[in-house]
């Protein structure tokens, strides 16, 4: 390649026409999931709209709304009115997400239902699997009650399970249950302290410890490759990296190494942390979020779940 002044790369950026012409990675609102929370009661979020709490009713309003604007796939979350020590809300045939997706399905036809399996937002001790005598979480002991919410969610009409419980062989046991079901694995799911707003509205903080012993230490990558193989070994549709802003390495590790589509998940710490500074004023909004998802994309994302998405949808 000549050197400078025959080779001059600020041409192609002389336009907003040429830079749009040579981009290498672009967001579309086809590569977004919106994550829904369901509860018996809404609960508005003015700060945060995308982590609001829908009833069954204003989730079919919200639905309609983000089919509107094209947004292809949501990720339902579920609030139950009462919590146990096994999570049965998780599982029960008029559970809340149940009945969301009762309401959804014959209304929203082209629109791709997913759902959150995990336990820890129906369990009084708020961990995402059965807690032992020793205080620890049973990680065989936990795979029956999720798998029995994976196949009650598939039979109330979701099209994509998202097992987020962190337990190993949890990927087996839903897929020897749920033969033709995709399954989206959040094979790479840290124990972040970009977790704190999710957790708020979703009711699900652990009553004592924490999620180290289940979730990934955030200072590795190989380990994370390894989730990854026994996944898809297991039978994984798609491989999920949660959070996804501070592991970009871990996604580019990922996509370089599996074939399979890659979900990350833009958590709601990183959107909480542009809203704050945006409300500040020190930064714009819509340019941050853009770049940020853009830097998603760069990284091998094919989808990405995210509170942004109803927003980004608008965006002229």
């Amino acid at each position: 390649m000549s050197a400078f002044p025959v080779t001059r790369l600020r041409r192609l950026r002389r336009t907003g026409a040429l830079r749009d012409l040579v981009r290498e990675t672009t967001v579309s609102v086809d590569d977004l999931v919106m994550p829904l929370f369901v509860a018996p009661e809404a609960l508005p979020n003015a700060r945060l709209p995308g982590l609001a709490r829908h009833t069954v009713e204003s989730v079919v309003r919200e639905v309609e709304e983000l089919v509107r604007l094209g947004v292809p796939a949501v990720l339902l979350f579920g609030i139950p009115e009462e919590k146990d020590e096994d999570g049965s809300g998780a599982w029960v045939d008029d559970g809340i997400v149940q009945q969301a997706l009762r309401a959804l399905r014959p209304r929203f036809s082209e629109l791709v239902l997913m759902t959150d399996v995990c336990l820890c937002e129906y369990t009084s001790h708020g961990h995402c699997g059965v807690v032992a005598a020793d205080g620890q979480v049973d990680n065989d002991a936990s795979l029956d009650l999720i798998t029995r919410a994976a196949v009650s969610h598939a039979e109330a009409g979701a099209d994509v399970v998202c097992p987020s419980d962190m337990m190993d062989g949890r990927v087996g046991a839903i897929r020897e249950a749920l033969p033709q079901l995709p399954i989206v694995s959040y094979a790479v799911k840290y124990a972040s302290a970009f977790y704190g707003p999710f957790r708020d509205v979703a009711d699900s903080a652990p009553a004592f410890g924490d999620r180290r012993g289940y979730q990934m230490d955030p200072g590795n990558v190989r380990e994370a490759l390894r989730e990854c193989e026994q996944d898809v070994a297991e039978g994984a549709d798609v491989l999920m990296v949660k959070p996804a802003l501070p592991y970009l390495d871990v996604l580019r590790a990922v996509r370089d190494r599996f074939d399979l589509p890659l979900a990350a998940y833009n958590v709601s710490g990183e959107y909480a942390m542009l809203k704050a500074a945006a409300a500040a004023g020190d930064l714009d909004e819509r340019a941050a979020a853009t770049e940020a998802l853009t830097s998603i994309r760069r990284a091998g994302a094919d989808l990405i779940f995210t509170y942004w998405a109803k927003e980004f949808a608008s965006w002229p």
